[in-house]
């Protein structure tokens, strides 16, 4: 006999009109709403659309893995589409499953590990440049230089050889003001629009060449096919790269740079850091991914910078059907909104959520707690394809970095939040260095 699952009654907001957005008073309402009504509620924000706050981890699971194929992207991802096009962040249905079946494979260990090289000398050109401020009594714009050390990484490994010839052509990497202008408003937009033909050029030149042994991402796109033998067309492979370069850069760069404040603020933490490195990354010419991956506490420093900051900060489903969460019944075309920063800093799942404890990373007190209530690269199918590529350039940044230099005066105030598509530091964080 069927078991039928009884109805629950969703908590319902209907006399107040919020217009949920990537904004600093959504995150306050929002988060106001949580404490008065709990893990779930609804808002009837106009007469044809239902909107639903989920904050339970139980919940969230099903929205993203169990019943991921009621559900489609939500608002807001119009603005993200007119940035990357219909790259795999932002595209649904037949037209998502193909692309990712044919990107997954660039992103497997044994080709990510291909990489190692590339992210241990963007992290030597950092050094480079950080002597030379040191050795002028400048402090390090961390902000800064997490943002040029992501992009540069993110377009090496994308474009191999032609990355140096983007530079050469242009003068300077044509790239560059993603990293200046933290904004993603119309002006960015149109910037991204403009390099397209430059992308194509290098595109057509490649499908040209004889495949090398060298790796790169676009290689791996470039001969990426669907199960009927079918390649991007242009127009995709361009929306894909575009896709990878915003992605890739910006998620890596925000967490450096929330990584390094936060390090900055807890010494002893700092020094566990450094002493797990230093031994790794004085023998820099045997460094391979087995050590890396051997860096658990420099792991855990990530995973709770994470935590704290996640990149994504609030994203959107919307119902393509009639369904059924937890036994709270989700009409079609409701949208449905989760916050990473608000669960990960939900006192019922995490001790003093508000403190920057790597150790709870390291040892798993309530490790099926952590497990469920922690998101940072999502879950389900549309988990970040990139998140060991990720993981891995982070630990060697600051791996090698942090064996280095030392941190004698670090940012005085707590940096205020930039709420938009990413969660971003609203200023700069600066802070002084000096060679151990």
């Amino acid at each position: 006999m069927k078991k039928t699952l009884k109805i629950k009654s969703c908590p319902q907001v209907s006399d107040l009109k919020i217009d949920i957005d990537v904004n600093a008073s959504t995150l306050n309402e929002l988060t106001k709403l949580q404490h008065q009504y709990g893990n779930i509620f609804k808002i009837n924000s106009n007469k044809d659309t239902s909107s639903y706050f989920i904050n339970d981890p139980t919940l969230i699971k099903e929205l993203l893995v169990k019943n991921h194929s009621n559900y489609r992207k939500g608002p807001g991802f119009e603005r993200i589409k007119m940035l990357l096009g219909n790259g795999l962040i932002v595209s649904d249905g037949q037209t998502w499953r193909r692309a990712r079946t044919m990107i997954q494979p660039t992103f497997a260990r044994q080709n990510i590990h291909k990489l190692i090289q590339k992210m241990i000398s963007c992290s030597k050109n950092r050094a480079t440049a950080w002597d030379a401020l040191i050795e002028n009594k400048q402090s390090i714009n961390i902000t800064k230089e997490m943002s040029e050390f992501a992009l540069e990484l993110i377009l090496k490994s994308i474009f191999g050889e032609d990355y140096e010839n983007l530079i050469d052509e242009n003068g300077e990497n044509p790239f560059s003001f993603l990293s200046k202008d933290t904004t993603r408003n119309l002006s960015v937009v149109m910037k991204m629009r403009n390099l397209r033909q430059t992308l194509l050029s290098i595109i057509t030149i490649r499908r040209k060449q004889e495949n090398t042994e060298d790796y790169d991402f676009l290689t791996m796109y470039l001969n990426a096919s669907d199960k009927l033998g079918n390649k991007f067309t242009d127009i995709e492979l361009i929306d894909e790269i575009i896709t990878l370069i915003v992605a890739g850069y910006e998620t890596s760069a925000g967490t450096l740079n929330w990584a390094w404040y936060l390090l900055s603020t807890q010494p002893d933490e700092l020094e566990n850091l450094y002493q797990e490195s230093q031994p790794i990354f004085e023998k820099l010419n045997d460094l391979n991914h087995e050590a890396i991956n051997s860096m658990h506490f420099t792991q855990a420093v990530l995973e709770e910078t994470l935590r704290l900051y996640p990149p994504v900060w609030l994203f959107s489903r919307r119902s393509t059907n009639d369904d059924q969460l937890g036994g709270y019944e989700i009409a079609v075309n409701s949208n449905l909104f989760v916050s990473p920063y608000i669960l990960h800093r939900s006192k019922e799942f995490w001790d003093n959520p508000n403190r920057f404890n790597p150790g709870r990373f390291i040892n798993r007190d309530g490790a099926k707690v952590v497990n469920m209530a922690y998101f940072p690269f999502s879950l389900g199918p549309r988990r970040c394809l990139g998140e060991y590529f990720s993981f891995l350039e982070m630990k060697i940044h600051l791996g090698y970095l942090i064996s280095k230099y030392r941190i004698v005066d670090s940012q005085k105030n707590n940096p205020k939040l930039n709420l938009g598509i990413n969660l971003r530091s609203s200023d700069d964080i600066f802070l002084q260095l000096e060679r151990r």
